[in-house]
């Protein structure tokens, strides 16, 4: 009467998963090509790293932000 259950593998979960879709994987490559355009193409051009272009040292960094979180909390 007791019979073992095979051991829950999430891998073999998702790789069986992944096989057997159809519509599904051209999703995911969707996912991935929309991802890859956004964190390696658009992300430099829009959000450039304002710190290191106006400070050299991490201590003038630090004495920046602080600032202007205690500003923004003010306001």
């Amino acid at each position: 009467m007791s019979e073992t259950l095979p051991k829950f593998n999430f891998f073999t979960m998702f790789r069986d998963g992944f096989k057997s879709m159809t519509i599904g994987k051209t999703l995911w490559t969707l996912v991935i090509i929309k991802l890859i355009i956004m964190f390696l193409i658009l992300r430099p051009f829009f959000f450039p790293n304002f710190l290191n272009s106006k400070f050299d040292d991490a201590s003038s960094k630090a004495d920046y932000v602080s600032e202007e979180l205690i500003n923004k909390s003010k306001d």
